[in-house]
């Protein structure tokens, strides 16, 4: 396996491009099943592993896919989608692989889908799904690590989610597509991607109203039209270089996205003691000579988002003072705190919560990515590490982040990668 051997305490400093959401990507990919006829081209499609997955995903369901990783686009001919099955061997690799659900069941009528694999991060995490299909007029059985969803046609109906569920909100947007009634989301997940997708499928012909606020109603239509999209920015992407730049105390101009929708990230960073100016399609950001302390807690967006916590934190570890984060999206979402503790970082977790107390230096170590965001967070912080790190297990962060050694040393760092 990989790993990344960081000499860290390197300024960042230049200009950065951000590729397409990986999380609004993949949506929009699983979404152009629904599209029967022609041929979809999406750009802007980021050369990752877990599009690698999605694509065995859809040429097991009888889709076409052709893809130019260098170019960065996706043709989809969704025509041959003979098969409402999706088995666990393709579906163990990621939770977002659960998406095809919807698809299916509003296409055949019927979906029989493995339960995810991918990032391990709470019970249950699918349990949104489940319970808003049956509430749409779905029969909904589970049997053997699957769940097989039945309705011809789907009745459709009010769907509550008790919290935002992002993948939750995109589910229900596809299942209810070809519905027999309009659909209303409430306490939808507002998050940019959300927006990225009812995009894409109003383009090819939805009727989606209301995405980007929690209550989003899906009407019902015939069939949907083959069409051309392109995919927005990687919100998360941009601001864990942000994280970066400032953790080093470096500057650092980031383009490709859209600088609204890291609002609450950009605040923080201003509250550490950053200068961010923000224009049409990107921002510059540059770091003091010290970070200063703060208190951060996830939530849904437009609240500080969960998958750059670690970051965020891994920026608190050398900090000026004492910081504080809660985590409420994720409860299970500390694991990368033993691991800055190799590091030499000072961390108390008690429940969600965590306590950081900012030390003047960290120091290289051996240590291991879990998750694609931890991973990236450990990154963060062997950045601002004095001496050697070596980062295990980078396959991890390879799902999320496209050349990732690469791009850092474009600007600055000292990072390779070692087979």
């Amino acid at each position: 396996m990989d790993k990344f051997v960081i000499n860290g305490g390197k300024k960042l400093k230049g200009q950065i491009k951000v590729e397409g959401s990986k999380n609004a990507g993949l949506p929009i990919i699983v979404g152009s099943l629904l599209i029967s006829k022609g041929e979809t081209v999406i750009r802007n499609v980021p050369p990752l592993r877990d599009i690698d997955s999605v694509i065995e995903v859809m040429d097991y369901l009888g889709a076409r896919v052709r893809y130019d990783p260098k170019a960065q686009l996706m043709v989809v001919n969704a025509e041959g989608c003979n098969t409402h099955t999706a088995p666990y061997e393709l579906m163990r690799k990621m939770r977002a692989s659960f998406l095809v659900l919807g698809p299916l069941l509003a296409r055949h009528g019927q979906a029989r889908v493995s339960l995810p694999g991918g990032c391990v991060l709470g019970a249950r995490p699918v349990d949104f799904h489940i319970k808003a299909f049956k509430n749409m007029g779905a029969k909904v059985t589970e049997k053997g690590g699957y769940i097989t969803a039945k309705a011809k046609p789907l009745p459709g109906g009010s769907i509550y989610f008790d919290r935002p569920s992002h993948t939750g909100t995109e589910n229900v947007m596809f299942a209810a597509m070809f519905a027999k009634n309009k659909t209303v989301i409430c306490n939808a997940a507002c998050d940019p991607e959300i927006v990225d997708v009812a995009r894409f499928l109003n383009k090819a012909g939805a009727k989606i109203h209301g995405a980007g606020t929690p209550t989003v109603t899906i009407e019902p239509v015939r069939k949907l039209r083959a069409v051309e999209y392109r995919v927005s920015g990687d919100r998360l992407v941009a601001g864990t270089y942000m994280i970066a730049a400032a953790v080093t105390g470096g500057k650092l101009k980031v383009d490709g996205i859209d600088p609204r929708h890291l609002t609450m990230v950009s605040h923080k960073l201003v509250e550490m003691g950053c200068k961010i100016e923000p224009g049409r399609s990107g921002l510059i950001i540059e770091g003091p000579r010290r970070l200063r302390p703060t208190s951060v807690t996830t939530f849904p967006y437009p609240g500080f988002p969960t998958d750059l916590q670690a970051c965020l934190m891994a920026a608190t570890c050398v900090a000026d003072g004492t910081s504080h984060v809660t985590e409420t999206v994720f409860p299970d979402r500390f694991t990368h705190t033993m691991e800055m503790r190799r590091l030499g970082a000072e961390i108390t977790v008690s429940g969600d919560k965590a306590i950081i107390h900012g030390v003047p230096q960290l120091s290289g170590a051996e240590v291991m990515a879990s998750d694609i965001r931890a991973g990236a967070g450990i990154v963060v912080a062997a950045l601002a590490a004095k001496g050697r790190s070596e980062v295990l297990r980078v396959y991890h962060i390879d799902r999320g982040y496209f050349a990732m050694e690469e791009k850092l040393s474009g600007i600055g760092a000292d990072i390779k990668r070692i087979k």
